[in-house]
């Protein structure tokens, strides 16, 4: 009994989402303000599924160790993501300046992030960092959104590099069953 009550209280400090959306449901349209390069644009969901699948990935804060790294694998993986016709964007509650230097600096100028910085697109995602000090800083949570607006992949979890191996093996086997 012990040990389930610190596995808990382990999980709930950890910072686990409260409660991911799941594979098959509606994703929410949004509009954020995003950063690509250092330059600031206007991210529309909607807009970005006309192109094809969407990989919206949330993490907690621009500049940290963990999410730096996650940059950096996203950063070099876009390639493989824009070759089966997915678009990437990182989502924290960071500001719009905070996001155009993590955008050229460890996002390499290869894909977006957004600043939602009120947290309105975390919280309508599910994506809050469960932890005790900011509810609206997010999980570590990434999605997977076909161009129908639904959502095929959803997985949280603390370590970043499984993040982008589990959305590009989507994607693929996406793009497998909707060939061009």
């Amino acid at each position: 009994m012990r040990g389930l009550a610190l596995g808990l209280a382990l999980t709930c400090l950890s910072g686990a989402a409260l409660a991911a959306m799941r594979p098959g449901e509606a994703a929410p349209d949004f509009t954020l303000q995003a950063a690509v390069g250092g330059k600031s644009f206007t991210f529309t969901l909607s807009e970005a599924l006309k192109q094809g699948p969407v990989v919206l990935y949330f993490y907690p804060k621009s500049f940290t160790s963990g999410c730096t790294e996650e940059a950096h694998e996203f950063a070099e993986n876009a390639d493989n993501f824009a070759q089966a016709g997915a678009s990437l964007i990182g989502v924290s509650a960071d500001t719009l300046d905070t996001q155009k230097e993590f955008s050229t600096k460890e996002c390499r100028d290869k894909f977006p992030v957004g600043a939602d910085a009120d947290g309105k697109v975390i919280r309508t995602y599910k994506a809050q960092f469960s932890g005790l000090l900011n509810t609206d800083m997010s999980s570590r949570l990434s999605y997977v959104i076909a161009p129908d607006g639904k959502i095929i992949l959803a997985y949280e979890g603390l370590s970043p590099a499984p993040h982008i191996e589990k959305t590009l093996a989507a994607v693929r086997q996406w793009r497998a069953a909707h060939p061009r």
